[in-house]
C-alpha cells in the first residue's frame, strides 16, 4: 500500500514533526515551504528550517510564493500524494488541501477548539492555563475549524515559558503526527466535528505593540504576560533614567511577590541584586532582561551596569 505524503511547514517546531514522519518510513514525496528570505544586516539569503532539514535528507523542496500558481499546482498534482501534512505554515487554498485522496491535516499546538490561531502557545501562558497540548485535525475552509483526529494533552508547570512549552509541544506533535497517519493510512480513525464550548478563547498573531506590559494590572498576570512572551517576542516596558533619556526594555524571567500597600509603577532597588516593580498587589521582581541593542543580561549585572535609584517607569 501507498503511504506517500507532501509535508508543508516552515519553523523549528515543524522540523520535529518532519524527522518523526522520516525515521517512521513514511516516503516524503516533498516538502513545501516559504522562500528563502533575505536577513540581517548583511541581507543575506536563508532557509526555512524545514528546507533545511529537506535538503539534509534529499527531500524536494518546493517554495511557492503563491499557493494557487498554476504550475505549482500542477506540480503537486505531478506528486501523487496519498495524504498532506501540515505542521506551523499558512492558510492553504482549496485547491490545495482538497487534492490529496485521503484530505490534508494540520498539527495545530492547542486542544482545539479552543485558542484557534496563529499563537496558541503564547496565549495559554498569557491566560493562565493549567493544562494545553496538541491536536490534528482535517483541514477545511474555515481556520483551525476543521474535523478532530487526534488529541493529546499536557499540564503547564509554573516554571514553563513559551519556549519550554514550544519545545514540549513540538515533541508531543511529533508523536502524534506520526499516530494520526497510522491511523488514517489504516482506517482507525474517525473524525469528529469540534464541538463549540463556551467561551471559546482565541489566539490572535501577536504583535510588537502587544507585547508592553500594563502595570496596572495583577501581580500573578503580569507574571503569566511575561513567561508567555519569553523569551520571544519578549514582554517590553520603558524605564526613564535620571536625565530624563528613555531606556527600552524586553523582560524575559520575573516573579511575582504579593504584599499590601504597593504602588503601581513604583521602581524599588537595593542597587546590587535586587529590581523591583510595584503592581495592584505587590511586586513584580525582575530576573533577567535586556536593553535594546544589547544583549540579554540578570538582573544583578543590570544593577552593576546602572544607578537606576532615581530611574522611573514610564507606563
Amino acid at each position: 500500500m501507498s503511504r506517500r505524503i507532501v509535508f508543508m511547514g516552515t519553523p523549528d517546531f515543524a522540523v520535529a514533526s518532519l524527522d518523526a514522519i522520516v525515521q517512521h518510513g513514511y516516503e516524503v514525496a516533498a516538502v513545501v515551504t516559504v522562500p528563502d528570505r533575505q536577513t540581517g544586516r548583511g541581507l543575506k539569503l536563508t532557509f526555512s528550517p524545514v528546507k533545511s532539514y529537506a535538503l539534509e535528507h534529499g527531500i524536494p523542496v518546493l517554495q511557492p510564493e503563491k499557493l494557487r500558481n498554476p504550475e505549482f499546482l500542477e506540480t503537486l498534482q505531478s506528486l501523487q500524494a496519498d495524504l498532506f501534512v501540515v505542521v506551523a505554515f499558512r492558510m492553504l487554498p482549496r485547491e490545495v488541501w482538497a487534492m490529496p485522496p485521503l484530505g490534508t491535516f494540520n498539527l495545530h499546538a492547542s486542544l482545539l477548539p479552543q485558542y484557534r490561531g496563529a499563537a496558541p502557545i503564547n496565549w495559554a501562558l498569557i491566560n493562565g492555563e493549567a493544562k494545553s497540548g496538541v491536536t490534528t485535525f482535517l483541514l477545511n475552509e474555515r481556520i483551525d475549524e476543521g474535523q478532530l483526529l487526534l488529541q493529546r494533552e499536557t499540564p503547564i508547570s509554573d516554571d514553563d515559558n513559551a519556549e519550554s512549552l514550544h519545545d514540549r509541544l513540538a515533541a508531543m506533535g511529533s508523536e502524534l503526527v506520526v499516530e494520526t497517519l497510522d491511523g488514517l493510512f489504516s482506517h482507525r480513525i474517525t473524525p469528529q466535528t469540534q464541538l463549540q464550548e463556551e467561551p471559546l478563547k482565541a489566539a490572535p498573531k501577536i504583535f510588537k505593540q502587544d507585547c508592553a506590559i500594563d502595570w496596572h494590572r495583577n501581580g500573578n498576570d503580569i507574571r503569566n504576560f511575561v513567561r508567555g512572551l519569553s523569551p520571544y517576542p519578549a514582554a517590553t516596558t520603558t524605564l526613564q533614567d535620571g536625565q530624563g533619556n528613555p531606556i527600552y526594555l524586553k523582560i524575559f524571567d520575573v516573579a511575582y511577590e504579593k504584599a499590601e500597600n504597593s504602588i503601581a509603577g513604583r521602581l524599588e532597588t537595593d542597587k546590587k541584586k535586587e529590581l523591583k516593580i510595584g503592581v495592584s498587589d505587590g511586586f513584580i521582581k525582575i530576573l533577567s532582561l535586556q536593553i535594546s541593542g544589547k544583549k540579554k543580561i540578570s538582573v544583578e549585572e543590570f544593577l552593576r551596569g546602572y544607578d537606576v535609584y532615581n530611574w522611573k517607569l514610564i507606563f
